[in-house]
């Protein structure tokens, strides 16, 4: 038996110089499944990303989906990417260690939970407040520089991180504090800053996008609050679900998390190529 892919479209090229290809999977010519591979759109076209892969029912579990991934990788070289990513569902534990089997690496994960409009109490001392100009200045200095050094130490070269980092911030607050849908907010405790949040919102979801306790003010649990304010910010906006991304190694913000309710929705995991 002999696995292959068979192109399914022609080479799509974006002006950016972006690729992608959708492909069937086939058993001595037999169609047994379906993958999409393509460069990204994030990271430029030395990063693939392999995406909707299916095997179909009466052939999983013969290693279909191996051989696949394995002739995804071999064309992503021929493209001459560097390295591939692939997103794995938080209910799939038979593909999270198919694809860790194969040599790909945790890079994070996404996790969500239901809110409901009951907002949570704060605990006693503990008081919120927008950030000031002063404070958004640092605040957004830091944060770019922090966000791409997460993705040097995860695999992407330092060039690539800043830009992705720019970018990043740029599309998620185009206007500063001013920002469709930006929440930034400064948590005191007893008076004093210890914390900061910045919550998105958008089209009736939350995702917390940054949640920094800071320097000297950890282990108070302050990080437990600053959730808690999330929670309670997006019930107040009408959201029932409010998501975020943890980075991988990050056991102690995946604790926080999975002690306050939230699931895993999404394993992300890359691998080198060349």
């Amino acid at each position: 038996m002999t696995t292959t892919l068979r192109p399914t479209e022609p080479l799509q090229l974006a002006e950016d110089g972006r690729r992608s290809r959708r492909y069937q999977v086939c058993v001595n010519s037999r169609p047994v499944g379906a993958v999409r591979l393509a460069t990204s759109a994030e990271l430029g076209p030395d990063f693939a990303r392999i995406s909707d892969l299916r095997i179909e029912e009466p052939d999983r579990g013969r290693g279909r989906g191996t051989v696949a991934a394995l002739a995804a990788e071999e064309v992503a070289r021929g493209w001459g990417c560097r390295q591939i990513e692939v997103a794995v569902p938080g209910d799939a534990p038979r593909a999270l260690a198919l694809t860790r089997a194969l040599g790909y690496v945790l890079r994070g994960r996404g996790m969500e939970k239901a809110v409901g409009a009951d907002a949570p109490t704060l605990p006693p001392g503990a008081a919120t407040r927008p950030m000031t100009p002063d404070e958004y200045a640092a605040w957004e200095r830091a944060g770019r520089r922090e966000y791409a050094e997460d993705w040097i130490r995860r695999g992407v070269p330092e060039a690539e991180a800043h830009a992705k980092s720019d970018r990043d911030f740029r599309r998620a607050l185009p206007r500063g504090q001013d920002s469709p849908g930006a929440l930034l907010t400064v948590l005191e405790h007893d008076g004093v800053p210890v914390g900061e949040l910045w919550l998105g919102l958008r089209d009736g979801r939350a995702f917390v996008y940054d949640v920094a306790v800071r320097a000297g003010r950890r282990g108070h649990g302050h990080g437990r609050t600053l959730m808690l304010l999330a929670e309670a910010q997006a019930g107040a906006a009408g959201c029932r679900r409010l998501a975020l991304h943890v980075f991988a190694d990050n056991a102690p913000a995946e604790r926080l998390y999975a002690s306050l309710g939230y699931g895993t929705t999404e394993y992300y995991l890359y691998k080198n190529l060349l």
